[in-house]
């Protein structure tokens, strides 16, 4: 019904001529005062021959109408498969859209290959820069410096978000699912974060799930290293930080200064920062993003509950199996 509606409206002047042409003949077979008879036999067979052909040129028109739509399939080719062009404007408008097709192509060429390009640099920067921080870590082992070892961890979880977030935007993945103690992972993040408990001496209450957790070890450490960095540095000294299980879901809870609720909305938006964010001027509304983009991927499932001045609650959803993943 649209398709004939748009035949209509394609060729309205047409047939507003042909009706117009009608009504001038009707009216000189009147004036002249012919048989009826005639006349309606007349217009009767220049009603079917303009009947056939307006069935004629329509199913011309739906097949078009059909070939232009299937080539949307293939739009992302340099030349497009277009029909043979009926008439010399047709022709026109073929080349015009075959030589579009192939300058976009080649500007799409020029970005992925510019962004490729950037990738390889951040990759190859993020790995490099690794070797000074190792050093670093070792100096500090001989002269220790309880804040000058923050501010390094520091540096060394933005180098892992970096590389997160590179290997999120890559074609390839290298995801690796098996059954993992969960733990043992936390343990591994509360590890990592020690130095940064210690320095604000938050304090820590570990409740040990006793979970197995079929997933891929890696990718859910780094979001648990997120989360747990996300408390420690909303919390303020002398806070509590609580981790535990509940059922399925595994709680981060803490009692720091808590996210406006216009905010919660939109805190895994990619680059939102907040009230909070901006307050603290060093936000970079990445974190959150990267945990639900790696979360999706891994089929967990994240929500936040919070209030301001009372706290944080992160609930991630591990009841989920992965999915196959299309890369």
């Amino acid at each position: 019904m649209r398709v004939l509606c748009a035949y209509f409206r394609r060729h309205w002047k047409l047939l507003l001529l042909l009706a117009g042409s009608l009504g001038i003949c009707s009216t000189v077979f009147y004036l002249y005062g012919l048989p009826l008879e005639s006349v309606a036999y007349a217009f009767l067979l220049c009603f079917a021959l303009g009947l056939a052909l307006f069935t004629l040129g329509y199913f011309q028109f739906l097949r078009r109408h059909r070939e232009l739509k299937g080539l949307l399939v293939q739009i992302q080719e340099k030349a497009l498969p277009l029909p043979p062009p009926k008439g010399l404007l047709e022709a026109d408008y073929q080349a015009l859209l075959q030589a579009l097709a192939s300058e976009r192509a080649a500007l799409a060429l020029e970005d992925r290959n510019r962004l490729q390009d950037m990738t390889d640099y951040y990759t190859l920067w993020a790995h490099q820069i690794k070797t000074p921080i190792a050093a670093m870590g070792l100096l500090l082992q001989e002269e220790p410096r309880p804040e000058l070892e923050g501010e390094l961890l520091k540096i060394e979880q933005y180098v892992e978000m970096v590389l997160g977030y590179l290997r999120l935007g890559s074609d390839s993945t290298d995801y690796v699912f098996r059954n993992c103690r969960l733990d043992d992972l936390l343990r591994q993040a509360v590890r990592k974060y020690a130095r940064l408990f210690i320095l604000k001496k938050i304090s820590l209450d570990f409740q040990e799930t006793g979970r197995t957790v079929l997933t891929d070890g890696k990718w859910l450490s780094f979001v648990l290293e997120q989360l747990l960095s996300n408390a420690v540095k909303y919390t303020p000294p002398g806070g509590l930080i609580r981790v535990y299980g509940d059922g399925d879901t595994l709680v981060i809870a803490d009692n720091g200064i808590g996210i406006q609720p216009e905010d919660l909305p939109r805190v895994f938006e990619k680059g939102f920062t907040g009230f909070n964010g901006r307050e603290d001027k060093k936000s970079t509304g990445i974190g959150l993003y990267l945990c639900r983009q790696v979360l999706d991927r891994l089929n967990h499932g994240i929500s936040i509950s919070s209030r301001p001045g009372q706290g944080t609650l992160v609930r991630l959803d591990l009841s989920r199996t992965p999915r196959l993943l299309e890369e």
